[in-house]
């Protein structure tokens, strides 16, 4: 079943979604379909022995580690986020995910009459990816902290922090925030309706 607050529409993206929900969703989906799942709590990967999916701050879940080498589904990185928005190998360089025009790519507060939107109805970015811009912000995995000041290849992000980091903005917010070089965050039990989500694998 649905948790979105905009109900009966299975082609728009759920929203009101914890961070915690979505390590519960990747690793049952996962098992399901006999992959190797991305999300350890306790040294356990089945997320029916993890208990109740807490309403707030939880220092367990909290401790939830990714085996970033398994080929369950799992959020991505910050970094592999961006990477996507900004059309990988292929980026034009755009201020939004496939254009500098918000409105081509991007449901906000401009146009979407305050309301989420179907998948797909505005133009992809360069990898032919769809809302990487506006519709809906979408959790990563990392927590949420400054950039490192040294190079780094694919990081994985920070290993404290209270908050989880979210991209993209979303139908409620200013199209500033939908820019792919925009960072926010949030905690990681909140659910709220202008929040989702996207999961990716690894290519065996």
């Amino acid at each position: 079943a649905t948790p979105s607050y905009f109900s009966n529409n299975q082609t728009r993206p759920v929203e009101q979604v914890s961070w915690y929900d979505i390590m519960v969703y990747c690793n049952r989906k996962s098992i399901q379909e006999g992959l190797t799942p991305c999300y350890v709590k306790g040294d356990d990967t089945n997320p029916e022995n993890w208990g109740t999916v807490p309403n707030g701050g939880d220092d367990s879940w909290n401790a939830i580690t990714m085996n970033i080498n398994a080929n369950g589904y799992r959020l991505p990185t910050e970094a592999e986020w961006e990477f996507a928005a900004r059309g990988g190998n292929l980026s034009q360089g755009y201020t939004f995910a496939g254009s500098n025009i918000v409105g081509d790519v991007a449901w906000c507060e401009g146009n979407s009459g305050s309301a989420i939107h179907l998948i797909g109805t505005k133009a992809p970015n360069e990898l032919g990816i769809y809302d990487m811009s506006g519709n809906v912000w979408e959790w990563c995995w990392d927590r949420y902290s400054l950039y490192s000041s040294s190079d780094q290849t694919n990081p994985e992000g920070a290993t404290s922090g209270l908050y989880r980091v979210k991209r993209g903005g979303s139908w409620y917010h200013y199209n500033y925030y939908c820019q792919v070089a925009y960072r926010d965050r949030n905690k990681p039990s909140n659910r709220n309706s202008d929040v989702g989500f996207r999961i990716l694998r690894r290519i065996p």
